[in-house]
């Protein structure tokens, strides 16, 4: 299972998720299943069957969000983290061959439609945790070892 921590944002964007769910998508698909079981034989009747099957796929979405918001700890920027990698920094790195990327260190729920991001549980996040710039990250992946430099440390305040 993930770590249970998430950014402000993240936070932010998960309940604006829930709430659209909840109070738009899920009362418009209700009336579409309504309305396609008024017109007659439901096993035939693709409007039924798909808006049906939509409404399972929010309701399953929204008793995740449900819990996930309830377990979640929202972690904010203190000031005690700068100059070092924790949770919600922004990172820039760069290996021996001159690549470089740059990513924030995110929970789980967050990382998703964002090349940007990375979860806090990754090999990479984890093998930044608490390193400052000039240090050097060691970084386990299916092909052997990777060695980066931290080049920089940003935090949203």
């Amino acid at each position: 299972m993930s770590t249970k921590l998430i950014t402000k944002e993240g936070h932010e964007a998960l309940k604006k998720e829930l709430d659209y769910l909840w109070r738009e998508k899920r009362p418009d698909t209700t009336r579409k299943v309504t309305w396609a079981a008024s017109l007659g034989d439901r096993s035939e009747n693709a409007d039924y069957q798909y808006n049906k099957k939509l409404l399972r796929e929010i309701d399953r979405r929204v008793r995740y969000l449900r819990k996930r918001l309830e377990d979640m700890r929202v972690v904010e920027y203190m000031p005690e983290q700068e100059g070092k990698v924790f949770f919600g920094a922004w990172v820039d790195i760069e290996n021996e061959q001159g690549e470089t990327k740059r990513f924030r260190i995110v929970g789980y729920d967050e990382i998703y439609e964002r090349m940007d991001y990375i979860s806090i549980d990754s090999p990479m996040a984890r093998a930044l945790l608490r390193k400052e710039v000039d240090d050097e990250a060691i970084v386990q992946t299916p092909s052997g070892e990777m060695c980066w430099w931290i080049t920089g440390i940003e935090y949203i305040r």
